[in-house]
């Protein structure tokens, strides 16, 4: 897909105005990522996107070359900034379309439909994905090659391996085997490495996935 800055600024806009609405206690919440709070993987989303190259290299450098370690470090500094400049440049984002140097596409607009999930179920604020998204965010996650999958939590067709698996309300799946069906929402949790509980995997493959997943 050729680079659609509609789509990437669609994938933002959601998740600004649900921060938007927020209190403390709300940009206090421990996210889906491990460590991070809902605070800081919105700080993540805002800088990560226009940060120079030269300070990229120099901070990759620091990290001793560890991409997740510089993520955690850079996420945990801006997020001292505070929810008002967050906000302010997740707007900034949307409006110009920013994305990280180097990235390919459709890497940011799966960026913002991941880490959207990842602040919405600690929040109880659930919103469906769309299937054009959905899709375009599993098959590139499922696409991933080295080194993406460092920083989607490993390799998803190795936690995949041996089953079919199916989003229900679509017509997407992907692999063979016994089949494991799961909502858009799970199947994108999934493949991004990211806990999901038994009750969510139906099908005669789901004790194989349950068991092989992080």
């Amino acid at each position: 897909m050729a680079n659609d800055p509609g789509l990437l600024r669609a994938a933002r806009l959601p998740l600004i105005e649900l921060l938007a609405s927020l209190d403390d206690a709300g940009w206090a919440t421990p996210s889906l990522c491990e460590g991070w709070t809902v605070q800081e993987v919105a700080a993540h989303l805002a800088w990560a996107s226009v940060d120079p190259p030269l300070k990229l290299v120099a901070g990759f450098l620091r990290a001793r070359m560890d991409v997740n370690r510089l993520n955690d470090e850079n996420a945990r500094g801006w997020a001292q900034r505070g929810p008002a400049a967050i906000l302010e440049q997740l707007r900034t984002n949307a409006s110009s379309g920013a994305r990280p140097f180097g990235v390919p596409w459709p890497a940011p607009v799966v960026d913002a439909v991941v880490h959207e999930l990842d602040v919405r179920r600690p929040l109880g604020r659930p919103r469906a994905v769309a299937e054009p998204v959905f899709r375009l965010t599993a098959d590139f996650l499922l696409a991933a090659r080295w080194p993406l999958p460092i920083l989607v939590g490993g390799n998803p067709q190795r936690r995949i391996r041996g089953v079919r698996l199916t989003a229900t309300g679509t017509t997407w799946t992907c692999g063979s085997g016994p089949e494991v069906v799961a909502s858009p929402e799970t199947v994108l949790l999934l493949l991004s490495g990211r806990a999901v509980s038994d009750d969510e995997l139906t099908g005669p493959g789901a004790t194989r996935v349950s068991s092989s997943r992080p």
